[in-house]
């Protein structure tokens, strides 16, 4: 509802004015950028007027719209911007562990080659089979393709490793020096990291049925070939590689 009052409430905001002149609000202000307005154009007006009275008894149009404008407050909206943190992947723990494939073929690694091989183990070769450190970590993802693992050779420095440097994602054994970029308290992976590519989904769909899909390549897993002593490579779940593997706990042998 529009009011009209006249701006006599206060000496302090309507000094006296020109013969003939005075203050009138004619509607009330909503928001405190317009009380602002309003205040600082009265106290200019009343600068203004003052000093046109010593000059002269005129007052022009061009006169009341310069104050005017020069009294408008400019109302700036300032948004605080802050960035939410980085999601990461934070390692929970450490398990020793031996895997074995669907044919219960054990894990050996081939020393020239820095290659594991699904090799079927006499009784006196036992000592040949590859132990594993696999890492556990918690994922921020509320839902995820399985456990985040990452797998790495007992007494090594070397971990298996998925990445890209063809056409297609290829399984490495590869050297990290720095073992507390993966494992440790405190240790926290970025979801854009290069440290995925050691990570692994580990998907247990029954018992002793493990698959094991890489993080960083989605829908690639670790599987072996038909053949007795070949490489553990990726794959592709079309493929007629096999992906099913077993995954036992070992006990620490002291001594």
């Amino acid at each position: 509802m529009e009011s009209n009052m006249k701006c006599n409430v206060s000496e302090m905001f309507c000094p006296k004015m020109p013969k003939g002149m005075d203050y009138e609000i004619s509607h009330h202000p909503l928001t405190m950028k317009h009380v602002v307005n309003l205040i600082v154009a009265m106290e200019r007006f009343k600068g203004h007027s003052h000093s046109e009275s010593l000059m002269s008894t005129e007052f022009r149009d061009e006169d009341l719209l310069n104050i005017m404008l020069e009294s408008i407050v400019e109302e700036e909206i300032l948004f605080e911007r802050g960035s939410a943190p980085e999601p990461k992947i934070s390692w929970t723990g450490e398990q020793l562990c031996s895997m074995t494939d669907g044919e219960k073929r054990s894990l050996v690694q081939v020393q020239s080659s820095m290659e594991l091989h699904a090799v079927t183990l006499q009784g006196g070769a036992q000592p040949r089979k590859v132990l594993l450190n696999m890492s556990t970590y918690l994922h921020p993802a509320p839902s995820v393709m399985g456990r985040t693992v990452a797998l790495g050779i007992k007494g090594t420095d070397l971990y298996l490793s998925c990445r890209k440097d063809g056409a297609e994602p290829t399984l490495h054994l590869e050297t990290l020096a720095n073992k507390s970029l993966l494992t440790g308290l405190g240790t926290r992976i970025g979801l854009d990291s290069d440290l995925v590519r050691f990570l692994f989904y580990r998907q247990d769909t029954g018992v002793n049925i493990t698959t094991l899909m890489s993080v960083a390549q989605p829908n690639w897993y670790i599987s072996t070939a038909q053949q007795d002593n070949r490489p553990l490579a990726m794959c592709l779940e079309s493929t007629q590689h096999s992906r099913i593997f077993s995954i036992r706990e070992e006990v620490e042998r002291q001594g």
